[in-house]
């Protein structure tokens, strides 16, 4: 595909949901209004959303995989000349993997919302929210100018502050007021840094400060950038102890909110250090990676405990706050990757953070279908004599939320296990210069992390799909029929729909995970050269 088809798919899907979104609040045109405006709105949030992975995997189609390293599709264009800012986008091996999910999985949000829109104000804000947000991780992974960054990084925080705070369950309001100030204000600290890079190193052009490879920062700026970069970053990760967000945030948020915050949101911090802090200041990248490490591998054990505490009879826990805190652990391994500063386990991160996406997202959707049918996420509940007990009543749905537990505690075979492999691989022989027995006891650390994660999943699928703590594991059909009239539905089509193609790329990712390793590889190799 040649240069321009490509410089203008690319530019095409960072704006056509913006243009959606504008569309969405105009007026139906007559022969489009269907039943209703309400119906109308929605169905074309599914076209723009659909059209725009469409777009992503014509991209993707066009990308060319014996060069992933290089910049494709760029668009060079002077914005603000007297700061010098330009718009420039361009994709390679990193980027490419999570536009084309930020695509996929805003579009099966939309179509999800379609059969089953969150119950809150008119469904045209919510259309018009959802495009933004697109628009704005989309630009995240597209744009190549340090202030660009940080304006696509902020783009996404009032689309989601309004999903939750509007569109939300309990405690919504308190939820969206921690995401917003706790995300704005690593982005203020965040600023300062990427400010400083581009002060000290005369340009705000990401290739150009990646080429030259920290030359001409001095260590001194590096690392007051690194800290100040990392702060902003670690904050969207999330990395303990910065986390204390995520929980409300996830456990208020609709459906389709939880599965785009942990599905894509999350990213843009793991990204944001593979894209600038490694490869534009090596040195502070360096003096840090210890500390990043050390609150990763806390961070894995900590989400753990949580969710096994979470789980137990008795414990009142709610299964989204759950996954919400399991994705504390998950994105530890992400971290711990990073700071291995090595190709193996930036490598890791990366492929972790497209699993991540891939699982988490299926587990919101479950999880959001199990308290549409029963009307609670509250453990105790659904697992009580008369709880879900999802093999005897819904086996479908409980077979697939089974299947997203295995795949979340990394079981091989499926997306979950290579990321985490490949990040406590880079931890077992780290970069020069980083201390190994330090990396050794961090590597550790994630292992127990992993089985903590293998005990909290099953317990969660023994009491939701099995029903009852302990005792019989068989349904107590008797006592359900009795306090819940009818049986649930089980999966239905629109659901089917919506979470097939997490299913089916969660096993082909994790039984070939070349194609995306091929991807990202030659990228890493080269973001990392000529570094430390």
């Amino acid at each position: 595909m040649s240069h321009t088809v490509m410089q203008y798919l690319l530019a095409a899907i960072v704006a056509l949901p913006l243009v959606g979104a504008v569309a969405s609040l105009m007026p139906a045109p007559p022969g489009l209004k269907g039943k209703s405006p309400e119906q109308a709105v929605l169905r074309h949030g599914v076209t723009v959303t659909g059209a725009v992975l469409a777009l992503s995997i014509a991209l993707a189609a066009g990308f060319d995989h014996d060069d992933p390293a290089r910049m494709q599709a760029t668009t060079d264009i002077s914005w603000i000349p007297a700061l010098n800012i330009r718009i420039h986008l361009g994709v390679d091996g990193v980027s490419l993997p999570l536009l084309v999910l930020t695509a996929l999985l805003t579009f099966l949000c939309a179509l999800y919302s379609y059969f089953k829109m969150p119950s809150g104000p008119s469904p045209k804000a919510f259309v018009a929210l959802l495009l933004v947000l697109e628009s704005g991780t989309l630009a995240t992974f597209a744009v190549l100018d340090l202030m660009l960054f940080f304006l696509a990084f902020e783009m996404v925080l009032i689309p989601m502050y309004f999903l939750i705070a509007r569109w939300g369950g309990e405690g919504r309001e308190r939820a969206a007021w921690r995401f917003i100030l706790y995300t704005l204000l690593g982005s203020v600290v965040m600023l300062l840094g990427l400010l400083l890079i581009g002060i000290k190193g005369g340009t705000f052009d990401m290739v150009a400060l990646a080429t030259d490879n920290g030359s001409n920062l001095g260590h001194t700026t590096q690392l007051i950038a690194v800290l100040a970069i990392g702060v902003g970053l670690a904050v969207k990760a999330p990395m303990w102890p910065l986390h204390s967000w995520l929980p409300d945030a996830h456990t208020a948020a609709p459906t389709v909110g939880s599965v785009l915050l942990a599905g894509v949101l999350l990213k843009m911090g793991t990204y944001g250090f593979v894209r600038i802090v490694l490869p534009i200041a090596p040195g502070g990248a360096h003096t840090f990676a210890p500390y990043l490490a050390a609150f990763a591998a806390v961070g894995i054990i900590y989400g753990s405990l949580v969710c096994l505490a979470l789980a137990r009879s008795g414990a009142k826990g709610d299964l989204k706050r759950l996954i919400a805190y399991s994705s504390v652990g998950h994105m530890g391994f992400v971290l711990l990757g990073i700071a291995t500063l090595t190709p193996t386990g930036v490598n890791g991160a990366l492929f972790a953070n497209i699993a991540h996406g891939l699982i988490t997202g299926l587990l919101f959707f479950l999880v959001g279908a199990v308290k549409d049918r029963y009307g609670t996420s509250d453990l105790d509940a659904l697992s009580g004599r008369t709880g879900a007990a999802l093999y005897g009543k819904a086996p479908r749905l409980g077979g697939l939320l089974a299947f997203g537990a295995i795949a979340s505690l990394g079981l091989p075979g499926l997306a979950g296990f290579w990321g985490e492999m490949l990040a406590m691989f880079g931890a077992f022989r780290p970069a020069e210069g980083l201390s190994r027995p330090a990396f050794l006891t961090f590597m550790a650390l994630a292992g127990l992390g992993t089985l903590l994660t293998a005990a909290y999943m099953l317990v969660v699928v023994r009491r939701v799909c099995m029903g009852g703590d302990g005792g019989s594991t068989r349904p107590q059909t008797g006592a359900v029929d009795e306090a819940a009239p009818g049986t649930p539905a089980d999966v239905l089509s629109y659901e089917f729909a919506a979470w097939t193609p997490l299913v089916a790329l969660t096993v082909l990712a994790g039984l070939w995970p070349a194609a995306l390793l091929g991807l990202t590889d030659p990228a890493v190799q080269q973001l990392l050269r000529g570094g430390n």
